[in-house]
């Protein structure tokens, strides 16, 4: 007889597009959670989902077909999907969804450009690990030029409410009617990252549009748009995300 296909509670609950691992957590203990009829509450706690009956707020959890949608978020747009304010979200700029999803990771609320939303907590869970560090391409638009020594300053790293925000690359920008155009390179994104950096070098940010998560482009998606991720684009990306873990 085979043995019983045991996972930890928490990616179950993940995998069947109820949130991102860590908002799971906070499901299980938070004894929003039944394990055939049992309140389970221990993170960690390892299930059979063929064999046990599990329930989170009242309602059984099944695994749905995976689903990984690309978005270009338009500014003053939320990525929680609820909001006690009554503002968009980026859930309201889809249609006829196809599965419970959630965004992976944030944009600010002015902030624009590419995110994804799923319901692939593996997938999810690798891309905002801090171990893994795939990158994300940015332009900023912001009022001044920066100087060589103050690029050079953001790829060593600059000490900012407790942490050090450092950019990978970023060139040496453009003059636009919009701003002075930078493309930054970020590896750990911390909140806010790039408007809290050229805060610290006292420059206004006018802009902030995320162009690429790893491999994937937001090329061709019009803002407030949305589209499925394509097999080749996600298998480019756990890649991405393989190499990371062995680099």
């Amino acid at each position: 007889m085979a043995e019983p296909q045991q996972i930890r509670l928490q990616k179950h609950l993940a995998d069947c597009g109820l949130g991102s691992r860590r908002f799971c957590e906070e499901l299980i203990t938070a004894g929003r959670v039944l394990v055939d009829g049992e309140t389970v509450r221990e993170l960690g706690t390892r299930v059979d989902p063929e064999r046990q009956k599990i329930v989170c707020n009242g309602k059984v959890v099944h695994r749905e077909p995976s689903v990984t949608l690309l978005v270009n978020k338009p500014p003053k747009v939320i990525c929680s999907s609820s909001d006690p304010q009554g503002r968009t979200s980026v859930l309201d700029l889809i249609e006829d969804l196809p599965a419970r999803v959630y965004t992976v990771g944030r944009l600010d609320f002015m902030s624009e450009g590419l995110i994804m939303v799923t319901n692939d907590g593996e997938l999810a869970h690798a891309l905002m690990h801090p171990r893994h560090h795939v990158e994300k391409v940015y332009k900023v638009w912001i009022d001044t030029p920066l100087q060589a020594q103050e690029r050079e300053r953001m790829k060593r790293g600059v000490p900012d409410q407790g942490e050090t925000l450092r950019v990978i690359e970023i060139d040496e920008g453009r003059h636009t009617r919009s701003g002075v155009e930078y493309t930054i390179t970020l590896g750990e994104g911390r909140n806010r990252h790039i408007r809290r950096m050229m805060a610290r070098f006292d420059r206004k940010v006018y802009r902030l549009l995320r162009m690429a998560i790893g491999p994937i482009r937001l090329d061709g998606l019009d803002t407030g748009q949305w589209r499925l991720a394509k097999p080749s684009e996600l298998k480019l990306l756990r890649q991405a995300i393989a190499d990371r873990k062995t680099g």
